[in-house]
C-alpha cells in the first residue's frame, strides 16, 4: 500500500431519479478531486436509490456496460482518480445490489451484496464472491451495508490481501424525525453503531475501513413506503481508531476527506502476534456450517 487521500461521501439518492442521482455523484466526485482525493467512495445504491420497493430495480443497468458506469468511467479518466459507486445492476434480467469501481483506465471491478437484508430479498439476488481489487495505491475490498455485520466478510478480504475496506451503506431507520433534536439523535446513533462495528473490523484485520451512507428520504412519493437514511461518513485506521468523521449534527449530504498512511497498515500487520499471521484456520471448520 502507498499513502493516499480518500474522499467518503454521504448524499441523497431518491428512487426513480437516476439522472439526478448521477448528476449528484458527478458533482461530489468533482469536489473530491479538488480536495486531492485519489479515491472517492459513495453510498450503496447511490445512483438508482434504495427504498425497499420495486422502484429500486426499475432503472437497473448493466455493469459495466450501462450508461451510468460508462459516464463515471469518463469522469474518472478526466479527473485521473478512482470512483466507487452503487447501483442496481441488471444482469440479463436478474438484479443485484452492486458497488463498482472505475478508474482512469476504465472499469476495475464490482462487488455484489451477498447477504440481503429485510425486503431486499424480493428485488435482488445475492452475490457469491468477495473480490479484492488492485488499485495503484492499495488493495481494496468492498462490503455493502448489512454484509458488514458478518465479520467473516472482512476477514476473507483481509486474508486475500485487502488493505482498505470500503463500506457503503443505505442504512434505513424508522420514521423521519420531526424535530432537529430527533435528527441529531439519529446521527449520534449512526456514529455509535458504526464505531461499534467498523472499528472492530479495522482492528481485527489491520486495515483501513471507510464508511459512508445515504442521507435523507429516498422514497418520497411512494405510497406507504418509508425509506429514511441517516447520512454520516467515518474512516477507521488499522488500530481501530477514528481518523475522520462527519461534522454535521443533522442529517444532510457531506464529504469527509482523510489521508491514509501506509505505515500504519505495515506496522499493525508486522506487530508481534498479529492475528492474521498466527491464526490456525484448520480449526475454523464451524464457520462453513449453518447455525444449528
Amino acid at each position: 500500500m502507498e499513502s493516499f487521500k480518500i474522499a467518503v461521501v454521504a448524499h441523497e439518492s431518491p428512487v426513480r431519479a437516476t439522472r439526478k442521482n448521477l448528476d449528484t455523484t458527478v458533482a461530489w466526485v468533482r469536489k473530491a478531486s479538488e480536495a486531492g482525493a485519489a479515491l472517492v467512495a459513495l453510498p450503496e445504491l447511490g445512483i438508482t436509490g434504495h427504498a425497499g420497493h420495486r422502484a429500486m430495480v426499475e432503472t437497473a443497468e448493466p455493469v459495466p456496460d450501462g450508461p451510468s458506469v460508462q459516464a463515471l468511467v469518463e469522469l474518472a479518466r478526466e479527473l485521473d482518480l478512482y470512483i466507487c459507486a452503487g447501483i442496481a445492476e441488471d444482469d440479463r434480467g436478474i438484479h443485484y445490489n452492486t458497488q463498482f469501481v472505475v478508474g482512469p483506465d476504465g472499469f476495475v471491478g464490482k462487488q455484489r451484496k451477498v447477504h440481503l437484508s429485510g425486503d431486499e430479498y424480493f428485488f435482488f439476488r445475492g452475490g457469491t464472491s468477495l473480490p479484492v481489487l488492485d488499485l495503484p495505491f492499495a488493495r481494496v475490498g468492498i462490503i455493502i451495508c448489512y454484509d458488514n455485520l458478518l465479520p467473516e466478510m472482512a476477514r476473507c478480504l483481509a486474508v486475500d490481501g485487502a488493505e482498505l475496506i470500503l463500506s457503503p451503506h443505505a442504512a434505513r431507520f424508522g420514521k423521519w424525525p420531526s424535530t432537529p433534536a430527533g435528527r441529531r439523535q439519529t446521527v449520534r446513533d449512526v456514529k455509535a453503531q458504526w464505531t461499534r462495528v467498523h472499528s472492530c473490523r479495522a482492528y481485527d484485520n489491520g486495515c483501513y475501513v471507510a464508511v459512508c451512507n445515504a442521507a435523507g428520504r429516498s422514497a418520497v412519493g411512494l405510497k406507504g413506503v418509508e425509506a429514511n437514511h441517516g447520512g454520516c461518513c467515518m474512516v477507521f485506521d488499522p488500530n481501530g481508531d477514528t481518523v475522520a468523521q462527519s461534522r454535521a449534527t443533522d442529517i444532510r449530504p457531506e464529504m469527509v476527506v482523510a489521508d491514509l498512511d501506509s505505515r500504519l497498515v505495515a506496522a499493525r500487520r508486522q506487530s508481534t502476534c498479529f492475528n492474521l499471521q498466527t491464526r490456525k484456520p484448520d480449526v475454523f471448520g464451524a464457520l462453513t456450517r449453518a447455525t444449528a
